[in-house]
């Protein structure tokens, strides 16, 4: 009997994933001053002693005032290494891929957290937080002074001379991402954040070289990509994160032409998301299902030549090798799945029959799951059924 597609290696320049079974970029908001915490290392860790082949830290900032809350994860700052370094040092150990994404929030930066509320924050509470001087440092940009929405404060509109040390900053960003151990990077372009905001019309009115035309909105994220493989190794794989449809004015027309030009700049595989920016669900490709972003991914791999990644309401173990069957994707991405069910990796194994032994798991985990399933042939796990009888 053939392997699972899913759990298959699969080989992304100098780099090897055991699984093609990602851990997707998931804000924590549990950072301090954009320090990791014991958080991060327990979370990531989860995911790596589940099976994943790659877990992806969540987006985390290339500078301070692209923060999205008081608890977002910073590289701003060499002294941000050692504690990201933690948990790459863990992720390692259980034989994952330690990947991070780089982002910066614009003008959707300096709010609550989602469970406070998501409200745009007050000079207060930052200063209580923090204290002033972070308050009139957390300045919030944009390509244009749009507010998102129409009651949010309003942004500043980034100068022409600004942005190329922006620029820059993802490139030091990346650079320290590699100094911490990271292997795989990628960059956050989706979502309605800073890249998404120059990419899509609905936010980007400039009249210079970075608005405009298709082409022009395009500048500022394609400037990212080669200031970050500028500081990134060429054996490193660099992924880019798109909104392929924002149902604002950015669209698969424009990711596809996108994707062909970063392809030749050093990005390795677009991560295929949709919406962010008006804030409504995305029902372009039909209704809000199982997989309802695959043909995103699919698309983007058929038309532009590049390796995909699907994300998604990926839920079933079945579903998941079945889009890796049907060429729609070369790696399946979690999230909200694996909050749920940290193990889903090492349970999809089992119902795939890809992994008997559970050799993808420590041996801490290996040993007892694998003895019991010797012992007592008619157990199903939990995951497997609702109640016994079924």
């Amino acid at each position: 009997m053939a392997a699972p597609l899913l759990f298959t290696p699969l080989e992304l320049r100098g780099v090897t994933l055991k699984n093609r079974v990602v851990v997707a970029p998931m804000h924590q908001y549990a950072a301090l001053r954009g320090f990791a915490t014991d958080w991060h290392l327990m979370n990531a860790g989860r995911y790596a002693a589940g099976g994943a082949g790659f877990v992806m830290m969540e987006s985390t900032k290339v500078e301070r005032r692209g923060c999205g809350t008081l608890g977002d994860l910073g590289l701003w700052d060499d002294a941000h290494i050692p504690g990201l370094a933690r948990c790459v040092r863990f992720i390692r150990q259980h034989r994952a891929v330690p990947g991070i994404q780089l982002g910066h929030s614009g003008r959707k930066a300096r709010r609550f957290r989602p469970w406070e509320g998501g409200a745009p924050l007050t000079r207060q509470a930052v200063v209580e937080a923090l204290d002033e001087a972070e308050w009139e440092a957390w300045e919030l940009v944009a390509p244009s002074a749009l507010a998102s929405p129409e009651s949010d404060p309003m942004p500043r509109a980034l100068a022409h001379a600004e942005i190329a040390g922006l620029v820059e900053r993802w490139g030091q960003a990346a650079r320290r991402a590699h100094e911490a151990g990271f292997e795989i990077l990628e960059i956050h372009g989706a979502h309605g954040y800073l890249l998404h905001q120059f990419l899509s019309p609905f936010s980007n009115r400039r009249n210079d070289e970075y608005g405009g035309s298709d082409l022009n909105r395009m500048r500022f994220a394609v400037e990212v990509v080669e200031s970050v493989r500028a500081h990134w190794p060429a054996e490193k794989p660099l992924f880019l994160r798109l909104s392929v449809e924002d149902d604002v004015g950015w669209g698969p027309a424009q990711s596809v032409e996108l994707a062909r030009l970063v392809k030749h700049k050093g990005v390795d595989v677009i991560d295929c998301s949709s919406g962010g920016m008006s804030g409504a669900p995305i029902t372009s490709a039909g209704p809000i299902t199982y997989g309802y972003q695959v043909p995103y991914a699919e698309r983007i791999r058929r038309e532009a030549g590049i390796m995909t990644m699907a994300v998604g309401l990926i839920v079933h173990a079945d579903h998941a090798e079945s889009i890796l069957q049907e060429g729609k994707a070369d790696l399946i991405a979690l999230a909200r799945e694996l909050l749920y069910n940290p193990n889903w990796p090492m349970d999809a194994a089992q119902k795939l029959g890809g992994d008997p032994t559970f050799a993808m798991v420590p041996p801490p985990q290996a040993y007892w799951l694998e003895k019991r399933a010797r012992q007592v042939k008619a157990l199903e796990p939990s995951t497997y059924r609702q109640r016994l009888g079924a």
